[in-house]
């Protein structure tokens, strides 16, 4: 393991917000849009929080406590994730190595807390912070999220606790209400695109664009897919642009073979981008597209963007257990031509 660091784009505001570290609220709860480095920004701030000589506020990197942090060791550090997430992450620690990957709990279960009791009420190691870092806190099950709550409300001495979430309205208000807010802003294009050139990706532009300026979803999407823009909707958008009849039994096979979500994600985007262009303003996933975006836009009319733009919507909340998978896919890429092919 290596000590975990800011990333480029959360340094200054880190320092800034390190430098009160000794006035710190009990609980943050650390926001923002998924993929753009908030988990790697918590670990980073425990890593500085536990290290014996801060540099600048961050971690120095060479003390013990440092050591023990980057060697996943620190008595005073403790991830509170989900099962499945640990195991993704390496870590098999948290649950019986005999339970099946497939049966790990994407929960955080209240035995995990319960086991946390002693660890809760003793001294720190070396007389400093104790860091819990949890993370998706909409993990958290009814009765998990109680039991954080109460301990939230007479948290335990010299305990920081720090709750990464993407979106915080999922969370009880009781919880939010005991915890600092801490929003994360989304990287400037330009410092993103340096960051993903750094870790070897081509084109970040097009990467970047398709992960909605997340980078690091940006990183892990270049690592899944061949091109920012799958190839099944490009031949789609291209056959629906030159007015000729889309080679639907190609695209249905690749659909097959990838999850719903993650397909209907794909077309939600390029009709929000169809939207876009309709209003005179430049696409935000699929700029690649935009030529053949813009000539389809022009004879999709208002009432029909409106409509496929909410029938995508509610198809996105069936589409983890589709009756018919099969169904599904020529379903929606009817629905998808016919809209196109409306004018008017």
């Amino acid at each position: 393991m290596e000590l975990p660091q800011f990333l480029p784009w959360q340094k200054e505001m880190a320092r800034a917000w390190l430098t009160g570290r000794n006035q710190f609220a009990h609980a943050w709860l650390i926001h923002g849009l998924s993929g753009i480095g908030k988990q790697q920004f918590a670990l980073a701030a425990a890593a500085a929080l536990l290290c014996e000589s801060p540099q600048e506020q961050m971690a120095c990197g060479r003390c013990s406590a440092c050591q023990w942090v980057a060697a996943g060791s620190h008595p005073d550090l403790r991830r509170i994730r989900p099962d499945a997430i640990a195991a993704l992450e390496g870590d098999d620690t948290q649950d019986d190595a005999t339970t099946p990957k497939k049966s790990l709990s994407r929960e955080i279960r209240i035995e995990q807390l319960r086991q946390l009791h002693h660890w809760f009420n003793t001294a720190t190691h070396r007389g400093g912070f104790r860091v819990a870092v949890l993370y998706p806190a909409e993990s958290l099950n009814m009765v998990s999220a109680n039991a954080i709550l109460k301990v939230l409300e007479e948290p335990p001495q010299n305990t920081v606790f720090l709750l990464v979430s993407d979106t915080p309205d999922r969370l009880l208000p009781t919880l939010i209400s005991r915890c600092r807010r801490l929003p994360l802003s989304v990287p400037s294009p330009q410092t993103a695109q340096q960051w993903l050139i750094q870790q070897g990706i081509a084109e970040p532009h097009n990467w970047l664009a398709a992960a909605g300026g997340a980078p690091l979803k940006a990183l892990a999407l270049s690592a899944e897919s061949d091109a920012a823009c799958p190839v099944w909707l490009r031949s789609l958008v291209t056959a629906l642009a030159q007015d000729q009849e889309a080679d639907t039994a190609g695209v249905a096979d690749a659909l097959e073979k990838q999850p719903a979500t993650v397909w209907v994600d794909a077309l939600q985007r390029w009709w929000l981008d169809l939207m876009l262009v309709a209003q005179g303003t430049a696409p935000r996933y699929y700029p690649e597209l935009a030529p053949f975006t813009e000539q389809i836009s022009l004879r999709v009319s208002p009432v029909n963007r409106a409509e496929l733009a909410r029938w995508l919507v509610q198809q996105k909340a069936v589409s983890t257990h589709p009756l018919s998978v099969k169904l599904f896919i020529q379903t929606a890429l009817q629905r998808v031509i016919l809209a196109c092919q409306s004018s008017g």
